[in-house]
């Protein structure tokens, strides 16, 4: 089968599975029967003013999983991606459409997951697990290896990341940027709601010292993984600040992804480069 023909049925089954947006994304709603836990009874809304060209949603009480696959021919890794927003909203543009567009150059699929906000990280890491078990279900319609199916977080969406690979079904790698919420208060050790063990996926983890509130969740994560023996890749930059996604406001630490992509293919996650 040429590439086309399988892109075009690759296109015509995801268009089954869930509603086509606009950019041709594929919208998966996660729950079709009642959805677990507690839901918000605001009115979803989305600002743009306060970060720029930046889509932030607010109130979400539906979760959804919306696909952006890669053109690779053979099945490839796939990745979830959690916006962050201090579990209050999520930003959706910066820290989820942007990195599922640079994973597929990577010829990796990606999901960017929509979880309930706000407040509700119970019901956010019920929308992450969902999430998990939709793609490995689906991964012959997808395209992609089950046995590579990861995923990346900001901020908080990092600290879901952390709590999903607590979980089954599990990531089989993660990569946490800017984390938060991990580390208990003036310490570098892990909070006790998050537990790693030998079983926990290997991680990335990207961090900037200047990011004061929360650059100790990066260094709490790290050591309990590498005292779990667990493979772990820690950068932690002098300066970068925070949310910023992988845009380039010229400090180190926003070349991550650069980083990231190598640690991807030390990982065999993706074929060793040319």
């Amino acid at each position: 089968m040429n590439m086309k023909k399988q892109s075009i049925n690759l296109a015509c089954s995801l268009a089954l599975l869930g509603s086509v947006q606009s950019d041709g994304a594929t919208v998966i709603p996660l729950w079709d029967q009642q959805i677990p836990g507690t839901v918000t009874d605001e009115p979803e809304t989305i600002d743009h003013h306060t970060e720029g060209d930046n889509r932030r949603f607010h109130h979400v009480s539906e979760p959804t999983l919306t696909l952006y696959p890669s053109s690779e021919s053979e099945p490839h890794p796939f990745v979830i991606i959690c916006p962050g927003g201090g579990y209050r909203f999520l930003s959706f543009d910066k820290e989820g459409i942007e990195i599922a567009e640079w994973l597929n150059t990577l010829g990796i699929s990606a999901g960017v997951l929509k979880y309930r906000t706000p407040n509700n990280r119970t019901g956010a890491l019920h929308d992450a697990n969902r999430a998990l078990e939709w793609t490995r279900t689906h991964a012959t319609e997808l395209n992609i290896d089950p046995t590579h199916v990861g995923m990346i977080g900001f901020s908080a969406g990092a600290h879901l990341t952390a709590a999903a690979a607590q979980k089954e079904p599990k990531q089989n790698f993660s990569m946490l940027i800017y984390p938060a919420y991990l580390y208990q208060p003036a310490s570098v050790t892990l909070v006790k709601s998050i537990t790693v063990n030998a079983e926990t996926p290997p991680a990335f983890i990207a961090q900037a010292q200047d990011d004061k509130q929360f650059y100790r969740s990066a260094l709490a994560y790290a050591l309990a993984l590498d005292e779990a023996g667990v493979s772990t890749e820690l950068h932690l930059h002098a300066r970068g600040g925070h949310g910023y996604g992988s845009r380039d406001f010229g400090r180190p630490a926003h070349q991550w992804t650069v980083l990231c992509e190598a640690w991807l293919r030390d990982q065999n996650i993706l074929s060793p480069s040319d």
